[in-house]
C-alpha cells in the first residue's frame, strides 16, 4: 500500500510508477498530486491512496512528525505508531466512502459529478498469486462478494435447511416407546432429522456480523441474506482485539471444498487479520478520485447545515453569477420573535491548516452578503413587491429606524483533532486571523455596509464520518450546528459592542424622537421587538468612541430608560 498527500511537491522519480491516471501537476523533477481518493495500479499491482491535505499538521508534516516522503511505503515505513497506522487505514474508508455518496447524491439530482473519475476493476481471483492491497480492498471485496452471491447464499441455506426435524418413522417405530391412548400409538420420542454443526452457518455469521459492524463504524449499507442471530458490541470486539476471530476461523477452513466458500473464508480472515494480503486478479486499474476535493467538502457541509428547500432565486445562484457555498434561513441574533429568522451566509474553505484566509475570498463574502440584502429588499420595495408569492416574510431593513438587521456571516474550514479522535466540535478557528469586519461608517452595526465574518474550524474527521450516514444523524447535528454557529457570532459581537435596550418614557413619542435625532441614531438602533417602543442600541465598545457614545446615552436617557444587556 502507498500513501500520497493531495498537494504535496513530491519528487517525480519517488512516485512515479503509481499516479498513470491521476491529475497531477509536472514541475521539473516534481510532481504534486490534485486528486483524493482510491487507486489500484494494475501494472505495478499496488494500491495507492491518496489523502486530503487537511491531514497535514501546521509544519506540513502528518501528525506532526512524519515527513510524507517517508509514508510512501506504507506496510514498511518503521517507528509509526499502531494507532496512526490504523487511523490512516481505516481514514481510507471514510474517505472512499464520502466520494461514493457524493457521486451518488449527483447521480439522484441530476447533478454534474465530473468531478469524480470512476473505474472498477478488481475481483476476487483464482489460484496462488498474491498482492499486497489496503485493508479498503478488503471491505470492497467483502461488499461486492456479498452482491454478487445472493443466490448462492440462499442455495446453501436452503440445502442445510433441507428435512429439518422430519421424523424418520421406520427408526420411531424400532426404538422409540410407545403408549397406547384411545386405541392409537403414541411415540413418547420420535426420531427426526437433527441438525449437525453447520459450519456453513457459522462462517455466514461471521460474515454478517463483519457487515453489520462496517454499517455502525461507517455507514456501509448492505443486504443481509437470512436472518442470523449476529455477532454484536463487546463480543465482536473481542473478536477484533483478541484475536477470537482469527482462531475460529482456523478452526474453520479446512471444512471448505468449494471456490465459493473458500473465498468467503479467505476475506472474512483477512478482514481480521489485516494482513494486506488478498489475492484479486486486475483486469485494468480500479479508482475511485475526487480531482476537485475543495467540491465534495462543499457539499459535505452543506448537505449537513444548509437548506435545500430554499426558493432558486435564493438558493446560492445570484444575480451577477456568483453562488454561494451555503446559504439557510435561522434564529434572528437580535429579534425577540420566536418565528423571525434571519438569513445565514457561509462559505467553505477546504485549506491546509497552515493557510489563512486570503483576501479575495474575504471579498467575495462581502459581496455575497450585499446580494442577499440586495435581493431582500427588492422583494419589498422592487418590481415584485406587491406580488403576494414572495420566498420571504421579513424585510432585513426596519422601516422605523431604516436600520439593517444583522446578516450572519462565515468562514467553515477543517482540522483533524491531535488525539485523531472523531470527536463533534466546532470551535473558533485556530488560525491569526479569526474576524473580518467592512464598513462604510464607523460605529454603526445597523448599517448595511457594516458586515462581520467570522471564522470556525470543524473536526474534519466527524463531518466525514456524519456525511455518511443516515438522513435522522444529520438533521438532529443540523439544528445542533445552527445554534452552535448563532452563539458564537452573538459573543463576538458582544465582544465588539455594547448593547442597550431603549424604552421610551411616558408621553415620548418614539417615532418623533427617532426622526428628530436621525443623524446621531442612524446604524446605531433598530426595532427588533414586538412593542415598537422599544429599541436596541448597538455601540462600539472600543476606546475610540467613549466621548461620541456617552453624549449619546446622556441625550436618549432624557426620553427612554436604558438597559444594558447582552445578546442571547
Amino acid at each position: 500500500m502507498k500513501v500520497l498527500i493531495e498537494g504535496y511537491k513530491y519528487s517525480y522519480d519517488r512516485i512515479c510508477d503509481y499516479i498513470s491516471t491521476m491529475d497531477m501537476i509536472i514541475d521539473g523533477d516534481s510532481v504534486i498530486i490534485n486528486s483524493v481518493g482510491y487507486y489500484y495500479n494494475a501494472t505495478v499491482n499496488e494500491c495507492v491512496f491518496i489523502l486530503p491535505k487537511v491531514i497535514l499538521a501546521e509544519n506540513d508534516f502528518v501528525f506532526g512528525k512524519y515527513r510524507p516522503e517517508e509514508i510512501v511505503d506504507f506496510d514498511t515505513i518503521g517507528g509509526m505508531e499502531l494507532k496512526e497506522r490504523r487511523f490512516i487505514s481505516e481514514f481510507s474508508i471514510w474517505i472512499y466512502r464520502a466520494i461514493s455518496v457524493y457521486r451518488e447524491s449527483c447521480i439522484i439530482n441530476n447533478k454534474s459529478h465530473s468531478a469524480i473519475k470512476e473505474q472498477s476493476a478488481i475481483r476476487i481471483g483464482k489460484g496462488k498469486r498474491k498482492i499486497y492491497g489496503s485493508f479498503l480492498d478488503i471491505v470492497l471485496l467483502l461488499l461486492d462478494f456479498n452482491r454478487t452471491n445472493y443466490d448462492w447464499f440462499m442455495t446453501v441455506m436452503k440445502n442445510n435447511c433441507r428435512g429439518y426435524n422430519k421424523i424418520n418413522w421406520r427408526r420411531t417405530v424400532l426404538s422409540s416407546e410407545v403408549l397406547i391412548q384411545n386405541a392409537k400409538p403414541v411415540y413418547v420420542n420420535p426420531v427426526v432429522k437433527k441438525r449437525g454443526v453447520d459450519f456453513d452457518e457459522e462462517l455466514f455469521v461471521i460474515f454478517f456480523s463483519i457487515l453489520n459492524h462496517l454499517k455502525n463504524i461507517y455507514g456501509i449499507t448492505f443486504v443481509q441474506n437470512a436472518n442470523y442471530k449476529l455477532i454484536t458490541g463487546k463480543r465482536f470486539d473481542l473478536y477484533l482485539s483478541n484475536g477470537i476471530g482469527l482462531r475460529r476461523l482456523r478452526k474453520l477452513k479446512y471444512r471448505y471444498y468449494s471456490d465459493k466458500a473458500l473465498a468467503l473464508w479467505k476475506l472474512c480472515y483477512d478482514f481480521f487479520d489485516q494482513s494486506r494480503h488478498i489475492s484479486v486478479e486486475s483486469r485494468a486499474d480500479e479508482y475511485l478520485l475526487a480531482k476537485d476535493f475543495n467540491i465534495v467538502f462543499e457539499a459535505m457541509i452543506d448537505s449537513l447545515i444548509g437548506d435545500s428547500m430554499l426558493p432558486d432565486r435564493l438558493n446560492k445562484n445570484q444575480n451577477d453569477g456568483k453562488k454561494v457555498d451555503h446559504i439557510f434561513l435561522w434564529k434572528n441574533l437580535v429579534s425577540n420573535c420566536a418565528d423571525k429568522n434571519i438569513y445565514y451566509i457561509g462559505d467553505s474553505k477546504y485549506y491546509k491548516r497552515s493557510n489563512e484566509i486570503d483576501s479575495k475570498s474575504i471579498a467575495k463574502q462581502y459581496t455575497y452578503a450585499k446580494n442577499v440584502i440586495q435581493w431582500n429588499l427588492d422583494l419589498f420595495f422592487g418590481d415584485g413587491s406587491n406580488d403576494i408569492s414572495r420566498e420571504t416574510d421579513f424585510c432585513l431593513r426596519d422601516s422605523l429606524t431604516e436600520g439593517y438587521d444583522i446578516v450572519p456571516n462565515f468562514f467553515i474550514s477543517s482540522t483533524i483533532p491531535d488525539d485523531l479522535s472523531f470527536a463533534d466540535n466546532i470551535d473558533v478557528t485556530r488560525r491569526k486571523a479569526k474576524t473580518f469586519i467592512s464598513r462604510q461608517f464607523q460605529n454603526r452595526l445597523f448599517d448595511r455596509d457594516t458586515l462581520l465574518i467570522t471564522h470556525y474550524d470543524v473536526n474534519f474527521l466527524f463531518i466525514v464520518s456524519l456525511y455518511t450516514r443516515s438522513f435522522g444523524r444529520k438533521d438532529k447535528w443540523r439544528y445542533k450546528m445552527r445554534d452552535i454557529l448563532r452563539e458564537n457570532i452573538l459573543k463576538e459581537l458582544n465582544r465588539r459592542y455594547n448593547f442597550y435596550i431603549m424604552k421610551a418614557k411616558q408621553g415620548v413619542d418614539t417615532e418623533e424622537y427617532i426622526s428628530k435625532n436621525f443623524r446621531s441614531l442612524i446604524g446605531k438602533i433598530i426595532a427588533p421587538y414586538v412593542d415598537k417602543s422599544m429599541l436596541l442600541l448597538a455601540l462600539d465598545n472600543s476606546n475610540a468612541f467613549d466621548d461620541e457614545n456617552n453624549r449619546l446615552i446622556t441625550s436618549i436617557l432624557e426620553r427612554f430608560c436604558v438597559e444594558k444587556i447582552s445578546l442571547v
